[in-house]
C-alpha cells in the first residue's frame, strides 16, 4: 500500500464496510448482482436513455428470456426501475452511482487487469 493510500484509509471516519454481518451480507448482494457482465452492460445502457425489453434484447445479444432475468434481478435490487406502458416494458437505471460504481471498478480493473485476469480464486462468467 502506497504511503497516501494508507494515509487515505487511515483518515476514514466511517468503516469501508459495514460492522455487522447483515449489513455485510447486503454489501455483498449488490455486488453479486452487479457480478454478471450481461447485468453490467444492461445497467450501462439503460442508464443512457429508457430501453424496451427488445432494446436490450438486441443489444446484449440473447435470448428474451434470459434478458428478463437478468433485468428483473436489477429491478429486483432496486438499480433498474420498470414503466409498463399497454405491451411494452421500459426499463432504466435508477441510480447514477451504480454506473459510477462500474466506471471506478473499470478503472481500477484497467490498473489492476494482469493480477485480476491471473485470479484462480474468483470463477469467471459461464
Amino acid at each position: 500500500m502506497s504511503p497516501a493510500t494508507a494515509a487515505t484509509v487511515a483518515a476514514r471516519t466511517v468503516p469501508p464496510v459495514p460492522e455487522e454481518p447483515a449489513g455485510r451480507d447486503l454489501l455483498a448482494r449488490f455486488y453479486r448482482a452487479l457480478g454478471d457482465p450481461t447485468r453490467l452492460a444492461l445497467l450501462a445502457f439503460c442508464a443512457e436513455q429508457e430501453r424496451t425489453g427488445n432494446d436490450c434484447v438486441t443489444y446484449v445479444g440473447l435470448s428474451q428470456g434470459r434478458v428478463s432475468a437478468h433485468l428483473a434481478c436489477l429491478v429486483s435490487c432496486g438499480l433498474v426501475e420498470v414503466r409498463r406502458a399497454g405491451r411494452y416494458a421500459y426499463y432504466r437505471t435508477t441510480d447514477p452511482r451504480a454506473v459510477e460504481i462500474v466506471e471506478r471498478g473499470a478503472s481500477m480493473v484497467a490498473d489492476h487487469a494482469a493480477g485480476v485476469a491471473a485470479c484462480t480464486k474468483v470463477a469467471t462468467a459461464p
